[in-house]
């Protein structure tokens, strides 16, 4: 029921101020589990999907939306069940891999669709990197449900970080035809195979996306862009100490030669 009332209410409005265009919805099963694997471009993706499906799509968001205390808490942990997103803890990466895993085979068993980002975490610069191997292939084979590549388009440059108003603009959903991974039932512990299944699924995103493949985690990325900022922070700090330390210096040299020129009576 608040699911519903979500979807009027926040998914009508999405719909009715950014207008998305969306294109293969026919590949969305009309009832049964599905997987639905998309790129992750902003935070608003779980918010656009599930607008322009009929059905209930269900994601996996992090557990601190949830146990947030006081009034805000509870509204924000309000404001996400009744978005569909379950809550994981992520304060272990096994375990939060695992929870994951289990919230995802959960949603399947019950006959509906569960939404998944292979790359686990948001692009950093609009790029589609590297899919996870354990989330999605693991729960796709272990339920044999199908898999239906997405591509969110230009979701990233409604709300660029660092800006408080949103940019009206229509943002894209294309999705492709359902994937079949019946054929590796029971090979979930496989890491090969676990590789080849989320390398196939990744390979249709980038299709559909047409965004740039970049061969290495996302997280990864992030901690070199990180590292890169922290870089370029100390080196701006040291260069300032430097150039102060060196003002010091030169007014203790002027003041030294002033002293020197002046008389010998006025010293």
């Amino acid at each position: 029921m608040l699911y519903g009332a979500m979807k009027v209410t926040v998914g009508g409005s999405l719909k009715l101020a950014f207008r998305p265009w969306v294109e293969g919805l026919e590949h969305i099963p009309a009832d049964g589990p599905a997987i639905l694997a998309s790129n992750h471009l902003s935070f608003s993706d779980s918010f656009f999907l599930p607008a322009v499906l009929d059905r209930k799509v269900t994601f996996i968001a992090k557990a601190e939306y949830f146990n947030t205390p006081g009034v805000k808490g509870r509204l924000t942990a309000a404001f996400f069940k009744g978005v569909g997103q379950l809550p994981v803890d992520r304060s272990g990466a096994r375990g939060a891999g695992e929870a994951a895993i289990k919230s995802g085979i959960e949603v399947l068993e019950r006959g509906e669709l569960f939404g998944i980002y292979p790359e686990g975490t948001r692009s950093p610069d609009g790029r589609l990197y590297r899919g996870k191997p354990g989330g999605l292939a693991r729960v796709a084979l272990a339920t044999g449900a199908p898999v239906v590549p997405v591509a969110m388009i230009d979701t990233e440059k409604i709300q660029p970080p660092g800006t408080v108003m949103p940019k009206l603009m229509r943002p894209g959903i294309r999705i492709g035809k359902p994937l079949d991974f019946t054929r590796y039932q029971g090979m979930e512990h496989d890491r090969f195979v676990l590789r080849a299944v989320t390398d196939e699924v990744m390979y249709e995103i980038m299709k559909l996306s047409g965004q740039e493949y970049v061969d290495m985690y996302a997280t990864a990325m992030k901690r070199q862009l990180a590292d890169a900022a922290k870089a370029e922070k100390e080196a701006g700090k040291a260069a300032k100490a430097a150039l102060a330390q060196a003002e010091k210096e030169q007014t203790a040299k002027e003041k030294a030669a002033a002293e020197q020129d002046r008389p010998a009576g006025d010293r």
